[in-house]
């Protein structure tokens, strides 16, 4: 048993994972919490976390029948790039340092695959990434890949926490390897350092409230962001580092030895405001197709880049959005930037 675990830590390694664990295929304890964040609205209107598919997550081993194991991974997309906190230009957007690179799902989606094939073909087994019901960090937790700070991301003692995630659940008995301590103590910098307050104390923790996170504002709503949630997305136009960027952990991390995650062009990595809101709807295509940014799809990224905008408060912004204002092509877009040009 114990080298079977250690053969898949090594065959983990050899296909380009930076992490790898195991963990025994079974509930665990953060499912009632995990309903107690959802019946707390904090899920906002991300449907897929609180429709039928929320109490999936209470037992794994409805997503493969005869699953005893999970293979935990993690792969780095760190880069030597500089940091959101690190700009001060009112003139430059801000894209979520995860997103700048190759789609993570498909990246990871062919590694997963290899390592399910040499497993060998005894077992029978699913591979998933950030795309089934499956409470992905407490299982990478239980399977020793870090801890969950307090910005509920999976923070590894060596690394940081700029990881993505996946996970294999195999048929396959494999001893579990135990989990990591926490190791946040009394540290709050990702707390006092979020604009918008988004992490808050719950129960005997912190979590994410989604409502209020600029990650969610900026991906997950569709059709206007609130006006009262504006001002605290300052110049994000896509996602949010700033609860990563600040923590202790991360000044250390390591970058990522996959040429995938790096930026795939100059547009990603501070983009000027001005280059983002002349892209058309082909041009926002070619340039971000196959990365995390089309989630948000064109109208809601022209939407982020007119709050970034009205944010930065440049004088010559204004016959952008006086321009996006007066397009008849899409109202959403138009009434956020006939807000936006207002001066505040």
């Amino acid at each position: 048993m114990g080298l079977q675990r250690q053969r898949i830590h090594q065959l983990a390694a050899e296909i380009g994972f930076d992490l790898c664990g195991v963990a025994r295929c079974e509930p665990l304890p953060d499912a009632a919490i995990y309903h107690q964040w959802v019946a707390a609205g904090m899920a906002g209107r991300m449907g897929y976390l609180t429709d039928h598919r929320g109490e999936l997550r209470s037992d794994p081993r409805r997503l493969l029948d005869g699953a005893q194991s999970i293979v935990c991974v993690g792969k780095l997309y760190n880069g030597p790039e500089p940091h959101s906190t690190d700009f001060s230009s009112s003139e430059l957007g801000w894209i979520s340092r995860y997103a700048w690179g190759e789609d993570y799902h498909l990246v990871l989606g062919r590694l997963l695959d290899q390592l399910g094939q040499r497993m060998g073909t005894e077992h029978q087994w699913r591979r998933f990434v950030d795309t089934a019901p499956l409470l992905e960090r407490s299982y990478a937790r239980a399977a020793g890949l870090g801890w969950i700070g307090k910005n509920t991301c999976l923070i590894n003692e060596g690394r940081g926490s700029w990881f993505f995630l996946g996970e294999l659940l195999t048929t396959l008995q494999i001893e579990a390897d135990a989990p990591a301590p926490d190791r946040c103590g009394t540290c709050r910098r990702c707390i006092d350092a979020c604009p918008t307050a988004a992490i808050v104390p719950f129960g005997e923790w912190w979590t994410v409230d989604a409502r209020h996170c600029i990650s969610y504002q900026t991906i997950e709503v569709r059709g206007p962001i609130p006006e009262e949630a504006r001002a605290g997305i300052g110049q994000h136009v896509f996602g949010c580092d700033i609860c990563q960027d600040v923590c202790p952990w991360n000044r250390r991390a390591p970058d990522s030895r996959d040429a995938a995650f790096a930026p795939a062009t100059t547009d990603l990595v501070a983009p000027p405001l001005e280059r983002l809101a002349a892209l058309s709807e082909s041009e926002f295509r070619s340039i971000f197709r196959n990365t995390p940014v089309s989630r948000a799809r064109y109208r809601g990224f022209l939407r982020n880049v007119c709050v970034a905008m009205g944010n930065a408060k440049q004088p010559r912004f204004r016959a952008i959005l006086e321009r996006l204002a007066a397009s008849t092509e899409d109202e959403v877009v138009a009434q956020v930037a006939r807000q936006a040009r207002e001066p505040g």
